[in-house]
């Protein structure tokens, strides 16, 4: 496929400077598309469409505003299978779990923007009087990865779109093609010129070039740590301001009290969700000493009982990571677990038995993990377990504690009031008990180095707006 334009004003149009990047299908190794990588001029031309559009559209009725997001939710309910089957082939999901999981986010997270809406509080009366009015932010740069490609997406596009944000798209280059489908959408569904802008392109140039511009209000970013520095450095000449959901290193306590069958085995497997290519993924787990042994073994039972397979063949396997670089950075840390001393319990270096064309990974669980451990503190993301082993329920909270991350946690156990008691010391900001998901509309993010910021929900609409303040005189 040839997709080497962008969509700015309105219009797909030619790159300032054509400069051909490779889209491929990471199943296969084979180029699926290709895209041009924008520039900085690029990006000019973006934010000034943005710009000019901006007032026009914040001063757009909310009721129109939801009238063109809910066309949108149509037309992606119309085109679900083509999104589902594009995030399969360039992201390697399979596609069970890309209609499923991956393409349905887009319909749940506008579901929960529009429920929101309705709650939110555009202007209020203080108790001293004064009137407190909530409007449109700017224009914003929305940096997404490829993880979770709709998911961020919407994440980004909908609460700007329903503020009265005008937004330029970077969306990630290794997953390009679920972004320009959805700017089709946002084309067919009727938004004025200008409003959405798309520029493909690497984070050193389109992203730095988002980051450092003047006429950008706001930066949204979400991906490694590393880079939502660099985002944060680039704005800070301007002052813009700046939400980040960066990595995590969840830990996942594992009390003697739980159903550790259920509960270890279930947790495994949704760390193996997405190939483990997951921010918020339970990848660090703490398991009570008395029943260490019961959980390890259980864990190894179920790597080994995960399967592995085409991305187009429907069911409940995984696929390959995402790309070559990310394979061999998961490899070299499997390799650091082994010459560290963890104990591999299952899984290890090199791909699975039968599947040497492709990026895949073999589920691996490593036990008695120590903290000095790069496994226990760096983000693989990838199918890979770490296990220790604690004593008590302070120790438990304290080693679950010990990260420079506060993303998500997990808690399993059957004692209530424990798990209320663990929760509230947990320096993270998502905290899931016994296997509860994330749910539509709840806020997204966390403590530390895994960012600032909520995303979803009403908390998601709040991060696009500003805050004016009308003081009267005294009567």
């Amino acid at each position: 496929m040839d997709k080497r334009n962008f969509y700015i004003n309105g219009l797909w149009t030619n790159p300032a400077h054509p400069r051909d990047a490779s889209v491929e299908n990471p199943a296969t190794g084979d180029v699926i598309a290709t895209i041009s990588l924008g520039s900085a001029e690029d990006v000019d031309c973006a934010v000034k469409a943005a710009t000019t559009a901006f007032p026009g559209w914040a001063n757009t009725p909310i009721g129109e505003r939801r009238r063109l997001v809910e066309r949108l939710q149509e037309i992606y309910a119309s085109r679900f299978e083509e999104m589902a089957s594009i995030i399969s082939v360039e992201l390697g999901a399979p596609i069970t779990m890309s209609r499923e999981q991956q393409a349905a986010v887009g319909v749940g997270h506008a579901q929960a923007f529009l429920d929101a809406l309705d709650r939110f509080q555009w202007e209020e009366t203080l108790t001293n009087g004064d009137l407190l009015f909530r409007e449109a932010i700017g224009v914003v740069g929305l940096i997404t990865p490829w993880n979770w490609p709709m998911n961020q997406i919407a994440l980004k596009v909908l609460p700007a779109l329903l503020t009265g944000c005008t937004c330029v798209l970077k969306p990630s280059e290794v997953t390009p093609l679920s972004a320009m489908l959805y700017a089709e959408m946002i084309d067919e569904a009727g938004f004025p010129n200008g409003v959405f802008n798309l520029v493909n392109g690497n984070g050193a140039d389109v992203g730095a070039a988002i980051s450092r511009h003047p006429n950008i209000s706001m930066v949204s970013f979400t991906g490694s740590t590393r880079a939502g520095t660099a985002v944060l450095h680039d704005a800070a000449a301007t002052v813009k301001r700046v939400t980040l959901e960066l990595g995590g290193k969840n830990p996942n306590l594992v009390f003697a009290d739980c159903n550790v069958e259920e509960q270890v085995a279930s947790s495994v497997f949704e760390l193996f969700n997405n190939s483990g290519q997951s921010c918020d993924a339970p990848t660090r787990m703490l398991v009570e000493k008395s029943v260490y042994s019961r959980a390890v073994e259980v864990a190894a039972n179920a790597a080994n009982a995960q399967t592995i397979g085409d991305p187009l063949f429907e069911g409940p396997h995984i696929g390959p990571l995402s790309s070559k670089t990310q394979w061999q950075r998961v490899q070299s840390l499997i390799e650091a677990g082994l010459q560290d001393g963890a104990r591999l319990v299952a899984g290890g270096a090199g791909k699975p038995d039968g599947l040497a064309t492709g990026h895949y990974v073999r589920p691996t669980v490593f036990a008695d993990v120590e903290p000095s451990m790069r496994i226990y503190r760096e983000e693989i993301f990838g199918p890979v377990l770490t296990i220790t082993p604690f004593e008590t329920e302070a120790e438990g909270i304290a080693m679950a504690n010990d990260t420079a991350y506060g993303l998500a946690a997990y808690i399993q156990s059957g004692d209530p009031i424990r798990v209320q008691r663990v929760a509230r010391q947990l320096r993270a900001g998502m905290i899931h008990v016994n296997g509860a998901p994330h749910r539509y509309g709840s806020p997204f993010g966390g403590y530390g180095q895994s960012g600032n910021g909520r995303e979803g929900g009403l908390l998601g609409l709040e991060d696009f707006t500003e805050v004016k303040t009308l003081h009267f005189p005294d009567a």
